[in-house]
């Protein structure tokens, strides 16, 4: 009973967002001191937001739990949340809808090149503690956190009467709050993406508003009207004003007069160690030549699984943010997470290593360039061995750089190679008016955007509504190509084979030809091996 723990007993200090509450009372004192002031402010914000009340314990009703959630921000001050355990909730009783939507990255990607080809003023903020906002619909009832039990009142629970962070409806019900209050302040919400928001002054003047949960930026043509109507918003909720923005979404933004440049250096730095990459040699491609995976036939492997899916899962955010050069090597493996073999894992940690050799890098938009929009398509006829469906590339281009693009093998195995590029280039089409019906609402009136294609075949078949014995059987979805030519939406043309930077996005390339097409999609390498 009297034996003195030992000293060297202390959590892991690399990795504080798995700590718990317990691994703070193994700390030093003065740390301890440290995590419990910010537990005590943390609770003190919940208190000031009136988000629970402290009740006796009602007969027949679920209680739900939580848990510290503890971090150390860039900065170095030290963060706690006290976060609910929502996974204890019971649909139906404690909530019923859930869905909260966001704004895409495709999206960010495209107003930071309009930012740049317009000369924009932007800026951003984030919303302190934005969750503690939502007004809660539900009786909902949570245990007293653990090391802050009132004394004297150990069985009493807390009802919740805000939204906490962790809550299955929490990100509804802030942006239910969000929505209203936007609307108060005179913007509208766009139908093409609900993240986005546009206000209009009497001068027809916008500002737009791009907001992911709790970060926002503001962006418009008069720098005065947009401080102006972000004064407003902070009025409203308690923010911490970013001035020009440093970093949204992970994503590091550089601005030097009409050029944005965007990237994700410091998460790639954080994945390469997590999968202990750092100091591997690089290669020159995200996947060998040619290379073709194949599905695993042997049993299932939880810890192989694991570590496959934590590495694979890390690429995917990093491509879906700012690397396309490396979307067909990692979607391609990313079929295989459900039953991945060694051989899956080596090539997905070769990715890292190619991303080794290009660890310095941005995603540029160049306003000075004076390009609009245009895009791009290509596809991989019968090129996945084991199932021999094709494969889709397709990517759009504004102000010089990308901001849209995908790798996906097709739904359907196709006849031919004219009928897997037809339903790419038909794919690319949807992509293509949706960003068209996105542009309309901001309030710019396009011509049919350009669409190059390295088939013949599949851009006749677009433009001329013939029916063909070969090509008969398409589905109708893919033939919705032909009412957008029509309708002068979008416009096809013919682009060499060997000139197709979309070629990229369908296969695994030789090294003289990646780095000649992924020059074309307006990334910058410094430091490149």
């Amino acid at each position: 009973m009297k034996a003195v723990p030992p000293v060297d007993d202390l959590p892991d200090m690399s990795n504080v967002r798995e700590w718990t509450y317990r691994d703070i009372t193994r700390l030093p004192p003065a740390e301890q001191k440290e995590w419990k002031t910010a537990c005590q402010e943390e609770l003190e914000a919940l208190r000031r937001r009136k988000v629970f009340e402290l009740v006796d314990r009602p007969k027949g009703r679920k209680v739900i739990k939580n848990r510290w959630v503890f971090d150390v921000k860039s900065d170095g001050r030290k963060k706690a949340r006290l976060v609910a355990k929502g996974f204890s909730q019971v649909e139906g009783v404690d909530y019923d809808q859930i869905f909260s939507p966001v704004v895409r990255f495709e999206t960010v990607r495209l107003i930071l090149a309009l930012s740049a080809l317009e000369n924009w003023h932007i800026t951003g903020l984030d919303v302190r503690n934005a969750y503690l906002y939502g007004k809660l619909e539900e009786e909902i009832y949570m245990e007293q956190p653990e090391g802050f039990v009132a004394k004297g009142q150990e069985r009493k629970v807390l009802r919740l009467l805000r939204a906490l962070y962790g809550l299955k409806q929490a990100g509804l019900a802030w942006w239910r709050t969000l929505n209203e209050s936007m609307k108060e302040l005179g913007f509208k919400r766009l139908v093409s993406d609900a993240g986005l928001f546009i206000f209009r002054d009497k001068n027809g003047l916008p500002v737009i508003v791009v907001v992911y949960v709790d970060d926002a930026l503001f962006c418009g043509p008069n720098k005065a009207l947009v401080e102006k109507m972000k004064a407003k918003f902070m009025e409203k909720w308690e923010c911490r004003d970013l001035g020009e923005p440093k970093e949204f979404l992970r994503m590091r933004i550089q601005r030097s007069g009409s050029t944005i440049r965007i990237d994700q250096c410091a998460y790639l730095e954080k994945v390469l160690q997590r999968c202990g990459m750092q100091n591997a040699k690089s290669a020159p491609t995200p996947l060998p030549a040619g290379y073709h995976p194949m599905p695993n036939t042997g049993t299932a492997d939880s810890t192989l699984r694991s570590r496959f899916q934590t590495v694979i899962g890390s690429l995917l955010y990093i491509m879906l943010g700012t690397r396309p050069d490396i979307a067909f090597a990692v979607t391609k493996l990313s079929q295989f997470a459900a039953n991945p073999s060694q051989e899956h894992l080596n090539k997905a940690l070769y990715i890292c290593r190619y991303l080794i050799g290009t660890r310095s890098y941005f995603l540029v938009y160049n306003g000075a360039s004076g390009l609009g929009i245009s895009a791009c398509t290509d596809s991989d006829w019968g090129s996945d061995p084991s199932t021999r469906r094709s494969q889709t590339g397709y990517f759009l281009k504004l102000a010089g750089g990308v901001f849209s693009w995908q790798s996906r093998a097709q739904k359907t195995v196709a006849h031919s190679s004219t009928e897997a590029e037809y339903m790419a280039i038909s794919d690319c089409s949807r992509q293509v008016v949706w960003i068209r019906n996105l542009m309309s609402e901001i309030g710019y009136q396009l011509g049919p955007i350009p669409i190059a294609g390295d088939n013949q075949g599949s851009l006749f078949m677009g433009s001329n509504p013939v029916t063909e014995s070969r090509s008969k059987h398409i589905d109708i979805r893919y033939h919705a190509i032909r009412e957008y030519i029509e309708n002068k939406q979008i416009e096809v043309y013919f682009v060499d084979g060997s000139n197709n930077p979309a070629d990229l996005f369908t296969k695994n390339l030789g090294h003289v030809k990646f780095t000649k097409f992924r020059g074309e999609l307006g990334l910058e390498f410094y430091d490149s091996a």
